[in-house]
């Protein structure tokens, strides 16, 4: 077959959204070139999403990354077959993140941020013809109906530091199960089981049957792919499929491994840590070595950096065995600009903790417990939930210490081992 070369246009009183629902595999013949280029080319987008959630990049930030992102890598020398290498490359990496849980929940997790960052650039129009796309049955609030919840409406706005609605605002009534991160966030008037949501945030709504519908074609894919392509496909497709997820689902070093550096606190606390769990001098001296002489020379590192390390061993100053941080110490540090050290409960905005639980495994009803603890400032118990939500196993001492942290998960994986020898 020949390749498409039209796109798809999604037409609501003639406004056009060019940003696709991905609901069926486009009918175009893909060079293999292309299959791995194309997929290569989204999973750095998404692969620099993930790692700026992780890192707790503010939400404003993070929309503005995301489409600079978009924009650099998803680039195509002719105009008209961006929408193609869209398309294409959502459904590669659909072969390639099916075949296990842990790839599809990262997947699934990245590609819902991403479509939700480039729902909120559209333009209101372009939002409404993509719910129409979707085919959900809400309709505007009428007038006489938005008058007669308009108090509360303002009452939510001004909570929220929003202006007021006026009678031009746009917003649809839904069941409130449908936007609970609106709800949880008590962003949204409710009554009698029904979320009132300005158009702003329908966004939320949208994801929400994004990321249901994609869940299920992920599980659909998985069955294919088990079934008959993998086994069709094993001297060609299989081979590149497999490669692509294991380039891109590596141990994430944040800060460090991208720029290969840290600023003071973040050596401390990392350099600590990584002494607490049994990194020798010698090795730690190598390790940061290895990083931030990349970004600063070999010398300077000897110079500037290796007294610091050597410190914290007890080898210099006053000979003091430095022990790593507890969390009540980390809780009570405050980080500043371009620092990446401190508490993610405490310091990360919601969005991005829901993203790094989301990495870690923990989904469903355990990532709002975790959240209401945060809201609530208990961090320790916090990440106590998050232990028990990632390991299966319950933690009746709670979590105090990051180290403590790191040998009870040590002793729990040696267990399920040896269970399983």
């Amino acid at each position: 077959m020949e390749p498409v070369r039209s796109q798809r246009k999604l037409i609501v009183n003639d406004v056009v959204s060019t940003l696709p629902l991905y609901r069926s595999a486009p009918a175009l013949e893909v060079r293999l070139e292309e299959f791995e280029l194309f997929a290569l080319d989204r999973l750095r987008v998404l692969k620099g999403i993930s790692d700026a959630l992780s890192r707790g990049r503010k939400p404003e930030e993070m929309e503005k990354l995301a489409i600079d992102l978009w924009k650099t890598n998803m680039r195509h020398p002719q105009a008209s077959e961006v929408i193609n290498k869209d398309k294409i490359s959502h459904f590669v990496l659909r072969l390639v993140y099916c075949r296990t849980e842990d790839l599809r929940k990262w997947f699934l997790s990245m590609e819902t941020a991403l479509f939700r960052y480039r729902f909120k650039r559209e333009k209101q129009e372009a939002q409404r013809a993509l719910m129409a796309e979707f085919d959900l049955p809400y309709k505007a609030v009428s007038s006489p109906e938005f008058e007669s919840v308009k108090e509360k409406l303002v009452l939510v706005s001004r909570s929220l530091g929003q202006s007021s609605p006026t009678a031009d605002d746009i917003f649809f009534k839904v069941p409130f199960e449908e936007v609970p991160e609106l709800v949880a966030g008590r962003r949204v008037f409710i009554s009698k089981g029904h979320a009132y949501i300005a158009m702003s945030q329908v966004v939320s709504l949208v994801a929400t049957q994004f990321r249901s519908h994609l869940s299920k074609a992920l599980i659909l894919t998985n069955r294919k792919w088990t079934t008959t392509i993998a086994e069709q496909e094993k001297d060609r497709l299989t081979p590149i499929v497999e490669a692509l997820s294991s380039s891109y689902l590596g141990p994430d070093y944040s800060q460090l491994r991208e720029d290969h550096h840290l600023k003071h606190g973040g050596r401390m606390q990392l350099g600590l840590f990584l002494k607490g769990v049994g990194l020798k001098l010698d090795d730690a001296l190598a390790f940061w070595k290895a990083e931030f002489s990349r970004k600063v020379g070999a010398e300077r590192f000897d110079k500037e950096y290796s007294y610091g390390i050597r410190h914290n061993y007890g080898r210099e100053g006053k000979r003091t065995d430095y022990t790593p941080y507890s969390c009540q110490k980390i809780i009570s540090s405050t980080p500043g600009v371009g620092d990446h050290h401190g508490c993610p409960y405490r310091n990360f905005s919601e969005e991005n903790l829901r993203a790094a639980l989301n990495k870690m495994g923990v989904t469903g009803r355990a990532v709002g417990d975790v959240m209401d603890k945060v809201r609530n400032r208990h961090y320790q118990l916090a990440c106590t939930l998050t232990f028990e939500a990632v390991h299966g196993s319950s933690c009746d001492a709670g979590i105090n210490h990051p180290n403590q942290y790191f040998s009870d998960s040590q002793k729990i994986m040696q267990s399920k081992n040896q269970s399983a020898a």
